[in-house]
């Protein structure tokens, strides 16, 4: 149907039909079953007076500015929809209102004017023209009635708001889904209003967005109530609780990797050479010292000397480019760098360009024959411990600095939460620069536990993987949600028992619901944790410990552990209503110091705790909101700052390096989903002509970690721009779902039976149609990493090895090699 009735009508309802969704109340209620409650509020006569003595009568523009205000902090959005009740028992009509004007009055003419021009067109078939524009959901949630209809709400309507004269004043009455909202967040809802409606009356020249609606009730709650428990933290540091277990248990087996072991007594030992060896080479309070070696022994006797010292632990992995690991020196202000053979080649050329810094061989220090027993520095719970650099938007890493208190609340919550004690095994998977690394790498050694280090050549197959945890009785072990996948992939084809692992933690990328019902399938009893923090936090601040699928359906990043407060806030740093969305910031002993040497992104991120002096706050990116049940759940990010195979990345660091690379006129890389809807990083550029991919791969290697480093190059005359002459990513997202949906069109099928069974297990792992795969097809540049390759190896029957997949990753190749092996 055509809706054609009056020009300028249809133009109004145009505009308010296309100008946006919707707008929702937070879901706040546990009940399952829809049903119907009531709440009536009474509005003081002295409110109402003042009101009308100031702005005019309430029952008009004031309560409906003061309702578009309460739908905005719902909903965490500046254009609000409502239905609005035009006429005593007429049906709502769906009314756009907007919380841009600053102050209460400029507010209630805004909602004047949006009433007249919606009395003005009332007389049109709304509905009529929803159908034409194809609009299938309802026009709205949420219902105001001004002329005091006692109407239930229809059913697709979560909340109805009507004004009606009681017996010796008005009311609110609010009628409400019980499947939506509980009676109390009902309550909260009409207080939010007289909230409202009070800050206008009492000053409406006043910028409404500087109130906060909440009770002092509400306040209260969100402040301390969904704070972790307080637990007093010991007077010891790590180091010395390890150095009492050291003394208690000496023979024990505190570490092991690739077959070797060391005591509590040698790790003691070998720690306390080496930290005698940074003292004489003129360590000092927070000196910073580098760690550049692979995952091994000495990597963690070098963690606990730089601590026993009194220094500063900076990791760095020995493959980062030299540009990389020298900004990273010289940002930290680091003069040592312990190292070992084979891992130095990269960090001696960086450091010929750090003036000062010096690095000190493993052997080296251990042959200077300094005394092995306990330094007794003294450490304060203040003092810095560790500095992790993540990636920076300014193209320059940052270095998120953590103190020794927040450390070891963080490696409590660990013990406590994944039930770590004297005995336990836990896994140490993580790369160094992962700031996880270092809780896996130390905890089990405050409770009289062991740490094994499971080598890479073992995680990268799977199969030994699974053997090795269960082999060696592992009982702890964290994994990003990509390789739990793998893991759960190969138990599902491999059914076997895990009898010593008690928990799983999944960090570093969001947690899918599919994975945890597979994990749970293939692991009925082995509890489930999905741990959420930033490095800025000193590591995880909530953990949702899960033991069986969640029948919520959702995947909420748990409670905030002991001594942290987590806040949901507006961009003032008041609370939002509870359930409604807000940026996610963070209070107590977690938050870390600031960024090394930074203090203009310090000042950004690091700021003093205005709900409780005294105390450091720190704003992240992310988007989240309160459940009913005290859980946090994440909504996403705020900036360009995205998560990669588990680790951080700013695009405008990438950016920046593409820039770099000779011949590339303008550069812009954005994040693409695969079929499995995993990111990976799609660079575009503008070049007089094309750059080969090798050499830019190789430029961007130079100083990028390979994490940061584009998988697929795509070269354009110039790249497109927004209307205020910014690089569009926008558009340049969809170019990249539109190349790729290109390349999948022009796939030669598979020719022979070899390629035909590839085929069907690079779609398995992949994630796309059988058909979409083609011979021709490179397993990486289709979206494989390593991990989905040990996945193909399993697909295939261990028909080709994680070698061949890597040297030979077009899948003809593949299949060829495959025959030449059956015909051997």
């Amino acid at each position: 149907m055509n809706v054609a009735i009056d020009g300028s009508a249809r133009q109004y309802w145009l505009g308010a039909l296309t100008g946006g969704g919707p707008t929702g109340v937070p879901r706040w209620s546990q009940e399952t079953r829809p049903g119907v409650g009531e709440h009536v509020e009474p509005i003081p006569v002295r409110l109402v007076d003042a009101v009308s003595r100031t702005v005019g009568p309430l029952r008009g523009a004031p309560l409906l500015a003061a309702h578009a205000v309460v739908l905005a902090a719902l909903s965490g959005e500046r254009e609000v929809t409502t239905g609005y009740a035009a006429a005593a028992g007429a049906a709502p009509l769906p009314l756009r209102l907007t919380t841009e004007p600053a102050t209460w009055r400029a507010l209630v003419q805004h909602a004047a004017r949006a009433q007249e021009r919606l009395q003005a067109n009332r007389v049109f078939p709304v509905d009529a023209l929803a159908t034409e524009l194809g609009r299938t959901t309802p026009l709205f949630e949420v219902e105001v009635d001004l002329h005091g209809g006692a109407e239930a709400p229809a059913p697709h309507t979560a909340l109805r708001l009507s004004v009606e004269q009681g017996a010796e004043e008005l009311q609110l009455r609010l009628h409400y889904r019980t499947d939506v909202l509980d009676a109390d967040s009902a309550s909260r809802i009409a207080g939010y209003h007289l909230t409202a409606l009070a800050a206008m009356a009492a000053d409406p020249d006043a910028e409404h967005g500087g109130r906060s609606l909440l009770s002092a009730q509400e306040y209260a709650f969100q402040i301390d109530g969904l704070a972790g428990p307080d637990r007093e933290l010991p007077a010891e540091r790590l180091h010395e609780l390890f150095e009492q277990r050291a003394a208690a248990h000496p023979g024990a087996v505190a570490a092991e990797h690739g077959g070797r072991q060391w005591t509590y007594r040698e790790l003691n030992a070998r720690a306390n050479r080496l930290g005698r060896a940074l003292l004489a080479r003129g360590l000092r309070r927070e000196g910073v010292v580098a760690v550049v070696t692979e995952r091994n022994l000495d990597w963690m006797a070098a963690v606990l000397a730089i601590f026993k010292a009194g220094g500063v632990y900076l990791p760095i992995e020995p493959h980062f480019p030299a540009g990389r690991i020298a900004t990273t020196l010289a940002r930290a202000g680091c003069a040592l760098a312990l190292t070992e053979p084979g891992s130095d080649v990269t960090l001696r050329q960086a450091l010929d360009t750090v003036p000062g810094a010096q690095a000190v061989l493993f052997e080296q220090a251990y042959a200077e024959d300094h005394a092995d027993g306990d330094l007794g520095v003294p450490v304060a719970a203040g003092q810095l411990a560790y500095i992790y650099f993540t990636s920076g938007s300014t193209g320059q890493p940052k270095g998120a600095m953590c103190e020794h208190a927040g450390m070891i609340n963080h490696l409590y919550a660990k013990i406590e939460d994944l039930g770590i004690d004297e005995g336990t095994v836990v896994a140490q998977t993580a790369p160094q620069c992962f700031d996880i690394s270092l809780w896996q790498l130390v905890s089990a050694l405050l409770v009289g536990g062991q740490t094994l280090l499971v080598p890479q050549e073992v995680i990268l197959d799977v199969e030994r993987f699974v053997e090795q945890i269960t082999a060696r009785r592992v009982g702890v072990l964290q994994v990003v949600p990509s390789y739990l996948e793998v893991i759960a992939a190969y138990l599902e084809q491999h059914p076997r028992e895990l009898p010593d692992l008690r928990a799983v933690s999944a960090t570093g990328e969001a947690l899918k619901y599919e994975l945890i019902q597979r994990w749970f399938a293939v692991a009925p009893g082995i509890p489930l944790v999905n741990a959420y923090g930033l490095t800025e936090t000193s590591d995880d601040t909530n953990h949702e410990v899960m033991r069986d699928v969640p029948a919520s359906g959702r995947v909420p990043l748990g409670r905030p552990v002991r001594n942290v407060r987590v806040y949901v806030v507006d961009e003032n740093l008041d609370p939002v209503p509870l359930g409604a969305p807000g940026l996610i910031v963070f209070s107590g002993v977690c938050v870390g110091r600031g960024y090394v040497n930074d203090p203009e992104r310090t000042r950004q991120a690091y700021l003093g705790d205005p709900h409780r002096p005294g105390q450091r706050l720190y704003r992240s990116g992310d988007y989240g909101r309160w459940l009913p049940d005290g859980r946090l759940e994440f909504l996403g990010r705020r900036d360009d700052q995205v998560k990669i195979r588990g680790f951080r990345i700013e695009i405008g660091e990438i950016d920046n390096a593409l820039l770099r690379v000779p011949g590339v006129r303008d550069g812009a890389v954005v994040v693409a989903e695969r079929p499995d809807r995993s990111k990976h990083l799609v660079a575009f550029y503008a070049a007089g002509r094309p750059i080969d991919p090798d050499v830019l791969t190789a430029h961007l290697a130079e100083r990028l970690p390979e994490y940061m480093v584009p998988s697929l190059y795509h070269r354009r005359e110039s790249l497109p721009l927004t209307a205020n002459s910014k690089i569009d990513t926008n558009a340049l997202r969809a170019l990249a779902a539109e190349l790729a949906a290109r390349d999948e069109d022009e796939a030669s099928p598979p020719a022979t039976t070899t390629e035909q069974m590839l085929a069907a297990a690079f779609a398995k792992v992949l994630e796309v149609p059988v058909g979409e795969v083609g011979r021709h097809d490179h397993f990486f540049d289709r979206g494989g990493t390593s991990l989905t390759a040990v996945r193909l190896v399993i697909a295939t029957g261990r028909a080709v090895s994680l070698k061949d997949v890597t040297r030979q990753p077009v899948l003809a190749e593949l299949a060829a090699l495959i025959d030449r092996r059956s015909a051997a």
